[in-house]
């Protein structure tokens, strides 16, 4: 669970391609979370460069295994199986840097819970067909998105609204003319009309 609270964090601000060879690169030069830990932040930093704003994650990264070493006793948060999804949710959030997306990312993919992870992709589909208003920040299209969607069908939609986000429903050239929901998405038919 700790490898993927990390991992997210990493993905923040940047593409998966670079996340994933900046998490690659912090696990070969630091094999253990504590030798992440005690090591100085500028050399933190300089592993996980190519992730993007490396100063900033480096820091994030280490004040968040500070709290979980202090907290559990130990670099370790399998105690959290046993938290429900609210209190599980409360318990990542108040960790530095970890917001409602990074949480439920963590649920979901670490944890198999029927948590919503809302991106940028997500976000934007989401919109634009409608689902949340366009003024809505990312934490109140979690909160709506996390009402509609039955649990049963999150993790699955997650996955198919990222896809269409990133091949179809692009944020500057949507391909609203191959769009297979078009005709129920009021931005694609405004732009096809």
């Amino acid at each position: 669970m700790l490898d993927e609270l990390v991992a997210t964090v990493l993905s923040q601000h940047t593409s998966d391609r670079n996340s994933e060879r900046a998490f690659a690169l912090l696990k070969e030069r630091f094999p253990a979370w504590e030798d992440v830990l005690a090591a100085p932040p500028e050399a933190v930093a300089d592993a996980i460069r190519v992730g993007g704003i490396a100063d900033q994650k480096a820091v994030r990264i280490q004040r968040i295994l500070a709290i979980v070493a202090e907290r559990e006793g130990r670099l370790d948060l399998s105690r959290l199986h046993e938290l429900d999804d609210g209190a599980l949710e409360a318990y990542l959030t108040s960790l530095p840097g970890v917001g409602l997306k990074t949480a439920a990312c963590v649920l979901t993919f670490s944890m198999g819970r029927a948590a919503f992870p809302v991106d940028t992709h997500v976000h934007r589909v989401a919109v634009r067909l409608g689902w949340v208003r366009a003024s809505a920040t990312a934490a109140q299209a979690h909160e709506l998105l996390r009402d509609l969607v039955p649990a049963d069908i999150r993790y699955d939609l997650h996955l198919a609204l990222i896809e269409h986000g990133r091949r179809v429903c692009a944020a500057r050239r949507p391909a609203c003319e191959v769009c297979v929901i078009c005709r129920r998405c009021a931005y694609g038919r405004s732009r096809l009309q």
